[in-house]
């Protein structure tokens, strides 16, 4: 009887882990079901008991390309906003986790996450203030005579970049931090005793060990700029058009809940095949260098 009483005992680490385990299920998993069931139904079954199984829902994607437009757009964009991130962000996080004065390193810090204190309406709003064509960009450009009409930087795909790097930035910043500041100096100090330049001993031995930073980071940001709704409206306007705008129209403007399932589906596993491709790629480019 004792041995069967300790068999069946939970472990510790179950009671930790049951809290997010449960939050889990109950914002991700219970979500994403109701969608998928509802992206496979004839219509909602809460007003209509008489609905059936159908697939006109995924049909529909392919009677239009504005569809497959719509999504090769969301791609793009997060995948250019990811690559600008990591760009922007590395060097930043290098010279955070490199730097020796902790009130520096601490300024720093703020700096990189005051911006996550605002809403992002109001930092929307103010890159349109900027980005417009009576911004300041384009009206210091006026003033200076090097542009003779303002430059194409708003309602198009280069403005919502622009806000979306902005917005997300930090999280790559803040992800890549506590990755470089865990590599041994000692190692990068061995490459250079070995003649190793300060370039090579970075591209042998700090860009390797930083692979699950650019990893987690990228991944991160490539997520929530495809899923993001505010800044492509605002700067993208009408000649933008990405899957959580049409999710949107969908739900707000037809009510068509079975439709934005079925969008909602595909953008998820669009997604989840692209960062399962991009994982294994990048796990074996750092193997085989690891192995080199």
């Amino acid at each position: 009887m004792a041995l069967r009483a300790q068999g069946t005992r939970v472990s510790p680490i179950a009671w930790a882990i049951a809290p997010a385990a449960l939050l889990f299920i109950l914002f991700f998993f219970l979500p994403f079901g109701v969608m998928a069931m509802l992206s496979l139904l004839s219509g909602n079954p809460v007003s209509n008991p008489n609905v059936t199984f159908t697939w006109r829902h995924y049909n529909r994607l392919f009677d239009s390309d504005l569809y497959f437009d719509a999504l090769v757009a969301t791609m793009r964009i997060g995948a250019i906003t990811t690559l600008i991130s990591l760009l922007v962000g590395f060097p930043l996080a290098h010279w955070m986790a490199r730097m020796k004065s902790r009130v520096g390193h601490a300024l720093l810090l703020m700096a990189v996450i005051a911006p996550l204190l605002t809403g992002i309406v109001v930092r929307t709003f103010a890159w349109m203030t900027i980005l417009s064509d009576r911004g300041v960009i384009n009206t210091t450009l006026q003033w200076l005579g090097l542009a003779e009409k303002p430059w194409p930087l708003m309602y198009n795909e280069v403005g919502v970049i622009v806000g979306l790097v902005h917005i997300y930035v930090p999280f790559m910043v803040l992800t890549l931090v506590g990755v470089i500041g865990r590599i041994d100096r000692a190692l990068e100090e061995a490459a250079r005793g070995l003649g190793a330049s300060r370039f090579r001993a970075f591209l042998e031995v700090t860009l390797p060990l930083s692979m699950p930073g650019i990893l987690a980071g990228s991944l991160l940001v490539f997520a929530l700029a495809i899923s993001a709704y505010v800044t492509p409206v605002l700067l993208g306007g009408n000649n933008v058009l990405t899957l959580p705008m049409l999710i949107y129209q969908q739900v707000s403007a037809s009510f068509n809940l079975g439709f934005a399932g079925a969008l909602g589906v595909v953008l998820l596993a669009v997604s989840l095949a692209l960062v399962l491709a991009y994982n294994t790629i990048l796990g074996r480019l750092t193997g085989e260098r690891q192995i080199a």
